[in-house]
């Protein structure tokens, strides 16, 4: 029998995380509050899975929001609880440590996901989860999991009703998954007093948010959280069909490098039904042009922000222009100011019936658009934080700011959109595109 060595790496585990390191399911969610510890539990679950784990060349990462975050909150407890560890080797430049046997543990930011892309992992910790872009888990790093059968926890303080928090409603109702909230008022890690000061210096939701693990509570700084909360509660979330007698206009927000988001709606009586939302990056108008043709749409209006007509240094003319010979022909929204939109949302919002499955990703980050915390004066600044949310809020804003209330266009369709419709698209090659 091979001899083993024993280290103390001079973690001692909270009572309150003992369960999360004795969990046997594959997928965890910890909801925690602040000051709780949950990272420094998380990187030592990292650390014991790197030492124990038997396969070949072991990898293990750490996610925050961030790459810069990530080191600032995770990299000295990593150096710090692998000290100890004979032949453990650090790299500063690219936030891994290498331990004996080929095995590693690394930090990653999820601003720069796809840096990940292509490589495989054991287990791997996403810290602060609603902070980061959902695809970050969905495209990349579950499939880094799948050949060796690899293991995630989801850690973090609700922002809001996000896809963390829909995480954490997945964890409560699945026996794979392990779900532990520890709020302040259960755990007795932070005094009485501390908690009541706290209390009187925040506003109830940052309270109940931060501490109480709540994620009723809308977004801390959201612009639109509590109307988004209210469309649940009026049950305006639910299936919203599409109605081939009625146009469906389209809402953009056009990205180059960045993200382009649309939304698709239809105008049905005093009502608005948000029914599709659609989101990519680092692709061309013509991708978009497909995504349009095969939703089977009939199109009304396609709206886009009024820089559209604006003429690239590269080839002279305008996304505008470009559009028009794939046959999307866009409408401008005015421009009245970034404050003034976001203020136009606000009502908007309660004439809207959204589509649960098709708009859910656009819903989130409606959800979380919020305003920029000012660290240094501690106050929010006028400018919205700029994250995945912000493509998908920008185009809503230019759907509430370009939108008019009419009575249903069944007798508004053009006859040639009209006939697309109707022989397959064979009147023209471009008459699905707009009426």
């Amino acid at each position: 029998m091979a001899k083993t060595n024993r280290v103390a790496t001079g973690y001692v585990a909270r009572p309150q995380f003992y369960s999360l390191h004795q969990r046997s399911q594959r997928w965890a969610v910890t909801v925690a509050h602040r000051r709780c510890g949950k990272t420094v539990a998380c990187i030592n679950d990292l650390i014991d899975a790197a030492i124990r784990c038997d396969r070949p060349e072991p990898r293990f990462a750490y996610v925050a929001p961030f790459f810069s975050q990530a080191k600032d909150v995770a990299w000295n407890y990593l150096k710090a609880y692998t000290a100890n560890i004979p032949g453990v080797q650090k790299n500063e430049s690219e936030l891994h440590i290498d331990l004996p046997g080929g095995r590693r543990v690394r930090l990653y930011g999820g601003d720069n996901y796809e840096r990940l892309r292509g490589i495989y992992l054991d287990g791997v910790v996403l810290d602060e989860y609603g902070d980061m872009d959902p695809r970050a888990w969905q495209e990349v790093i579950r499939p880094a999991l799948a050949d060796r059968t690899g293991w995630a926890i989801f850690i973090g303080t609700p922002k809001g009703l996000n896809h963390f928090a829909e995480m954490w409603e997945r964890a409560q109702n699945s026996p794979e998954w392990f779900a532990l909230r520890l709020p302040a008022s259960e755990t007795g890690l932070l005094p009485a007093r501390e908690l009541a000061d706290a209390r009187r210096e925040m506003s109830e939701e940052q309270y109940l948010a931060e501490f109480e693990c709540s994620f009723e509570a809308s977004v801390v700084g959201s612009y639109w959280g509590r109307e988004m909360t209210k469309t649940d509660k009026d049950q305006r979330v639910t299936g919203v069909p599409y109605q081939p007698e009625i146009a469906v206009d389209t809402w953009w927000d056009l990205g180059v490098a960045d993200a382009t988001a649309i939304w698709f709606t239809q105008n049905v009586g005093r009502e608005v039904h948000v029914i599709d939302y659609y989101e990519n990056s680092g692709e061309g108008l013509p991708h978009y042009a497909r995504v349009l043709q095969d939703r089977g749409y009939v199109y009304g209006k396609h709206n886009a922000p009024h820089d559209i007509a604006v003429r690239e240094l590269g080839t002279g003319k305008s996304r505008l222009e470009t559009a028009a010979t794939l046959g999307i022909r866009f409408m401008t929204v005015p421009n009245i100011g970034l404050a003034d939109g976001i203020d136009v949302v606000r009502p908007f919002i309660a004439k809207c019936w959204f589509d649960r499955n098709r708009t859910e990703r656009g819903r989130l980050a409606l959800a979380s658009y919020r305003k920029t915390w000012d660290e240094k004066r501690k106050v929010f600044s006028t400018a919205p934080y700029h994250d995945w949310s912000s493509h998908g809020a920008s185009a809503f804003r230019y759907l509430a700011v370009g939108h008019r209330l009419s009575a249903p266009r069944r007798d508004q369709l053009n006859d040639r959109s009209e006939r697309a419709r109707m022989t397959g698209g064979n009147a023209s090659d471009t008459a699905w595109m707009a009426s």
